[in-house]
């Protein structure tokens, strides 16, 4: 308890106590905040049209946001992890987020790879600058457009593509969860639409 208050930098007399409450209240409202964001994930056609494509950070222009890349992907999981930071994080950060991510050993993915990482994503908004310092943190907005990013890939189409090679299961759960049953109907379709385009599975 006793490095609350040195954590969130309001000093630990008892006259800062209103400040210290003020202060939780409002990495709590943002983490809930986050959280909803998370939850109601969203990309529109536009955003993905526009991510591959180059941006401009001032007067450097940084190179577009390629999904298929798995250090891409890496790090969109790990910003999203470090969303929920009250004070932001620093590039620092984010590349030991990425190195446990893609359990990377060694220093193949340091602060400078991440820092021109992060200028590629604020050159698409979906990260900012905090004033005076050297640490970044996600808008609000942004969190649901990474969040869907994060999430098609890997709950939906990594599932989908890699169970449609088959038309049926072998042996069906005994509790199946609704969750399950619409992965089930969308491998079914998924695998009956591929089969009518004529692509092999």
């Amino acid at each position: 308890m006793l490095t609350i208050p040195k954590e969130l930098r309001c000093g630990r007399l008892l006259d800062r106590f209103p400040q210290i409450v003020l202060r939780l209240r409002q990495i709590l409202q943002q983490f809930l905040n986050n959280l909803y964001c998370m939850d109601t994930a969203f990309v529109s056609d536009e955003t993905l049209d526009q991510l591959p494509t180059p941006s401009q950070i001032g007067k450097t222009r940084v190179g577009g946001i390629d999904l298929n890349k798995p250090r891409t992907r890496a790090v969109l999981t790990a910003i999203l992890s470090l969303a929920c930071c009250p004070d932001g994080f620093t590039a620092g950060q984010l590349a030991d987020r990425v190195r446990s991510t893609l359990a990377i050993a060694d220093s193949t993915y340091d602060a400078r790879r991440a820092a021109y990482d992060i200028k590629k994503l604020r050159g698409k908004d979906l990260l900012s600058k905090l004033p005076k310092s050297r640490r970044y943190s996600v808008p609000q907005h942004a969190v649901p457009t990474i969040a869907a990013l994060v999430i098609i890939r890997e709950k939906l189409l990594r599932p989908i593509l890699a169970g449609i090679r088959k038309p049926t299961i072998g042996h069906k759960p005994k509790n199946c969860a609704p969750i399950d049953q619409h992965y089930e109907n969308m491998r079914q379709d998924m695998f009956t639409l591929m089969r009518d385009l004529r692509i092999a599975a």
